[in-house]
């Protein structure tokens, strides 16, 4: 009897000490993929769960988010409890740079704190010396090991690609538009611009744009870019392709666009163009005013009184013929014309249906 009593002793206080030495809280590290490949986005996910609420705690977890290895974006992070005990959970995207064997395994301190502490400092004391005092552990992340695979191309994911455009014939001095959308999943940063050279051709682009969101499998994105073609003959846009790897197939796919030709009809000359005559001539009391007027204006010239048109700036004549134009098309047609760079989004802007005020473009251009 006492020798059961002499045992049952001993693992009381086995049980006791295992309890006064064991971590209040505990981590897990857990990824999505065992291997992957280069530029393909990897799920880790990091949780803490504590043996109660754990109000003293604070933990600081702030893994690099960029180096020479890899590149990772904070997906989300959460606290909560969960019958009575603390839940912390961490969710990062990894993308790693070069083939070969990974190891993620970043450091983070654990801070603990004493309710005296707090009610120091929440006393209602403006000292310096009352500061909450912490107690901290320096550790280290479980490892996650990733195999890391070579791909064939920087860009990574599963991509498609859609061309929008309009009617294949224009008239000379209109712009042609085209627009490039590539939607999916993948490392949407490494697409760059798309550019066009064309011999006789103005190309006015704008910048590229992405709309994207994080998720447990990458980045979902939209991204696009505009251009605009201005001609006075046809030509040919070239064909465009795009190099991608593509992670369901686990091989190199390509995103095309066949290109195509617009065809450029004869138009208004330049001169037509900004002095185009009235299409329907009515005579009214209003024509017999400026008629009697430029006679007078002939005689004053005559008597080498002349008018101060000569003394007018370039961007004055300009404006006085922005003025003129009876029509939102008559006016985009003279920014056309005029082939400044600077007007280029606001021909964009014209043709898409953007801007629908005349009135409006003109306060754009002169005021």
């Amino acid at each position: 009897m006492k020798k059961s009593l002499g045992n049952i002793s001993i693992i009381f206080i086995l049980f006791f000490s295992l309890n006064l030495f064991a971590s209040p809280y505990e981590w897990s590290a857990t990824t999505n993929k065992k291997s992957a490949y280069v530029n393909e986005a990897i799920l880790l996910k990091y949780v803490c769960k504590f043996s109660d609420k754990s109000e003293l705690y604070t933990i600081d977890f702030h893994p690099v988010r960029e180096n020479e290895h890899y590149t990772i974006e904070l997906l989300r992070e959460s606290e909560k409890i969960v019958a009575g005990k603390r839940v912390n959970s961490y969710e990062y995207i990894a993308y790693v740079k070069h083939s070969g064997k990974m190891v993620f395994d970043f450091d983070m301190v654990m801070k603990k704190t004493t309710q005296e502490s707090i009610d120091s400092t929440t006393g209602g004391r403006d000292n310096d010396v009352d500061k909450e005092v912490f107690v901290e552990k320096y550790l280290r992340q479980k490892s996650i090991h990733v195999n890391i695979k070579r791909s064939e191309a920087i860009l990574v994911g599963e991509f498609e690609l859609e061309v929008k455009y309009a009617k294949v014939g224009i008239k000379a001095y209109e712009s042609y538009n085209l627009e490039f959308i590539i939607k999916g999943v993948g490392n949407f940063e490494k697409l760059n611009p798309i550019s066009f050279k064309i011999d006789g051709v103005k190309v006015f682009f704008q910048k590229t744009l992405l709309k994207s969101s994080l998720k447990k499998d990458g980045k979902h994105g939209i991204w696009s870019q505009k251009f605009a073609f201005v001609s006075d003959k046809s030509f040919i846009i070239p064909a465009v392709e795009i190099e991608y790897f593509d992670i369901k197939k686990e091989s190199k796919n390509i995103l095309h666009f066949d290109g195509l030709k617009v065809e450029v009809l004869p138009a208004y000359t330049k001169i037509e163009l900004l002095d185009e005559e009235p299409k329907n001539f009515e005579l009214k009391l209003e024509y017999l005013y400026y008629l009697l007027t430029f006679i007078l204006g002939f005689i004053v010239a005559k008597i080498n009184f002349k008018k101060d048109t000569k003394n007018q700036t370039k961007k004055e004549r300009f404006c006085q013929r922005v003025k003129n134009a009876k029509t939102l098309e008559e006016l985009n047609m003279l920014l056309v014309v005029n082939a400044s760079k600077k007007y280029a989004q606001l021909i964009l802007e014209i043709e898409k249906g953007e801007l629908t005020s005349l009135n409006a473009v003109r306060k754009l251009i002169c005021d």
